[in-house]
């Protein structure tokens, strides 16, 4: 991943805040990559209980494919509260199947207990909004239901009783999106978002630089007059905007070739032609 300064500095504070982030761009410039590491930038522990009792009903608060246990270092097992649970921070990411379902409690009749919603699940964390515009709801029905939760960091979820009861909404909220912000929500909203940031294309230079990175990764040698000619053939030539993804598709068709021929895989023109002509839609 190579980002710049600027972008440093603006997502930085973005974080710090506590406040939602919005990232927006074209398709494959990192805006997942860069949510992901945002995430990944706490390194201390929290403690969540492994459920919640509300009004004589149980709400299964732990899951094992959120929350990472973190051992407590020389402690007497006698002495820990085993109603607790140690954990990194959570990062919840959700997509296009995210529905307003998924964000009330869900109830077994089998085991008879609620299973928490996500961004319970997220809290002292991250919940990450993926691809936001393209779920089955509209994004307005989404930020209506989390509109007073961003604001007032109190979320209101209901039995199957009818008793409702607050939680904390203490999570750090991203929306990433590749569609136009102002064709999804309005000023209204926006305003409500404290942080806006674009990623767009990378610069020629970030661009061979991710191409080294990725080289380096998949152990493939790399050729900077070969990169050039890739530049200069198939995005200067054809005016295309140079993805951040770009370099990593394209070694992978390399590596999927040599695989296929059973050859050593190689940065060579003649391999990004092949890749070339086989990734881009002309």
């Amino acid at each position: 991943m190579v980002v710049t300064p600027e972008l440093i500095n603006q997502l930085g504070p973005a974080l710090m805040s506590g406040k939602p982030l919005f990232l927006y761009g074209p398709p494959g410039n990192g805006k997942t990559t860069i949510a992901l590491r945002l995430g990944q930038m706490w390194d201390d522990v929290i403690l969540i209980p492994y459920a919640i009792y509300v009004e004589g009903q149980i709400v299964r608060l732990f899951d094992e494919m959120i929350h990472r246990p973190v051992p407590a270092p020389g402690s007497d097992p006698e002495l820990i509260d085993r109603r607790w649970l140690r954990t990194v921070r959570p990062t919840v990411i959700v997509g296009g199947e995210l529905t307003l379902d998924m964000l009330d409690l869900s109830f077994s009749p089998t085991l008879k207990y609620y299973e928490a919603p996500l961004q319970l699940k997220a809290n002292n964390g991250m919940l990450i909004v993926d691809d936001f515009g393209r779920q089955h709801i509209a994004p307005h029905e989404l930020l209506n239901r989390w509109i007073i939760p961003m604001e007032n960091h109190q979320d209101l979820l209901c039995l199957h009783t009818g008793q409702k009861f607050t939680i904390p909404f203490d999570l750090f909220l991203v929306f990433a999106t590749n569609l136009e912000p102002t064709t999804l929500i309005d000023d209204a909203f926006l305003r409500r978002i404290r942080s806006k940031v674009k990623l767009t294309e990378v610069s020629r230079e970030q661009f061979i630089e991710i191409f080294r990175l990725v080289c380096q990764h998949y152990e493939v040698q790399f050729d900077l007059e070969a990169v050039e000619y890739l530049v200069n053939t198939y995005y200067a030539d054809h005016q295309r905007r140079m993805d951040a993804c770009h370099p990593r598709d394209l070694v992978e068709h390399i590596l999927d070739h040599s695989r296929f021929h059973r050859v050593e895989p190689t940065l060579s023109k003649e391999n990004l032609d092949r890749a070339c002509n086989t990734y881009f839609v002309y």
